[in-house]
């Protein structure tokens, strides 16, 4: 399959989500079925972002000529162990092996084993070749390089198991953001989707702020007031009411405005529910500390302005691991 076939099938797979027609919808609505916490929201988030930032035409151009690529490679198989923490995590690694010529086998996390099987399925009836590219897989065996999505426990099965081939092992990652305590209500708010979106669930999720000493949280709580319907959410509430019980067992000072707890810790990763935050004194150490640590995906209102987190380009590769150019040196 030439590379501007690729390119053309891609093209027709943004259309297709963008059309949003009855075929898609049901399938929306399965995988919301299937997995309580893929929302139909969340799934046109995820959706959104992969037809303006992956699939836009410009910048699959500029993406593909900056790798130089043409329709010489050899092609190998490439297994791919996906995530499932939210919506069509694993799309940007089928993307890249799809458009750079390899073949791919795919393992599906079961909580998100709908909504990729069937654009694959659909890009098959719009050309059969593509099934000689793509495939999916209980068990990957047999494949020239691996890219491997998981926790820090997976990560070292999958040490163990790919150690003597190439590969891509991702262990957990989170996302954290610097206030300086000036922020606009409207930087504020999008600041709350950058925690909110995907229920908190993704490894560019804010999980953690860093605010001055005296930082007034009373703009921040009612930023998050658009995201309060979390509430009549069954599997979110469970987990609020288990963590609000924990800090008032606990005796801890704890925030809240009825859906997102605030509470003090060091540690980078928070549950479901629940926002942590730290006070600082000097910007410029805080961010030398966060540079360097390798639990961090990305640093909002520094890397990333608010807002843009769950909005990453096609050059925004997963823990800062180009994975176009691993499957170049194949």
């Amino acid at each position: 399959m030439k590379l501007q076939n690729r390119i053309a099938l891609l093209s027709t797979l943004k259309e297709y989500l963008i059309e949003n027609g009855e075929e898609l919808q049901r399938i929306k609505h399965s995988a919301s079925v299937h997995n309580g916490w893929f929302i139909i929201e969340f799934i046109d988030i995820a959706i959104k972002n992969i037809t303006e930032q992956f699939l836009d035409t410009e910048k699959l151009t500029v993406w593909i000529s900056h790798y130089f690529l043409d329709d010489t490679i050899v092609p190998k198989n490439v297994g791919i162990v996906m995530a499932g923490n939210i919506p069509l995590v694993g799309f940007h690694d089928f993307l890249c092996v799809f458009i750079s010529g390899h073949k791919q086998t795919i393992k599906l996390s079961s909580k998100d084993d709908i909504l990729l099987r069937h654009l694959v399925s659909k890009m098959c009836t719009w050309d059969a070749g593509v099934a000689d590219y793509i495939s999916f897989a209980a068990i990957l065996k047999g494949c020239d390089g691996y890219i491997a999505t998981g926790s820090n426990n997976s990560a070292r099965y999958f040490d163990y198991y790919f150690a003597k081939y190439p590969s891509i092992i991702r262990k957990n990652r989170t996302s954290v953001a610097i206030l300086r305590g000036d922020e606009s209500i409207e930087s504020l708010e999008k600041l709350s989707d950058d925690i909110h979106i995907f229920f908190g669930l993704g490894c560019r999720n804010v999980t953690k702020i860093y605010v001055p000493q005296e930082y007034d949280f009373v703009h921040l709580l009612q930023s998050f007031h658009r995201y309060k319907y979390f509430a009549d959410h069954h599997k979110y509430r469970n987990n609020y009411d288990y963590n609000l019980t924990i800090q008032i067992m606990n005796n801890r000072f704890y925030m809240t405005n009825e859906s997102t707890l605030l509470v003090e810790s060091d540690a980078f990763f928070s549950p479901i529910s629940q926002l942590n935050y730290s006070f600082y004194d000097n910007a410029a150490a805080l961010i030398t500390t966060l540079k360097q640590s390798q639990e961090i995906q990305c640093i909002a209102g520094l890397d990333i302005p608010f807002g843009k987190v769950q909005t990453p380009g096609l050059f925004d590769y997963a823990d800062g691991i180009d994975t176009m150019q691993f499957l170049l040196t194949l």
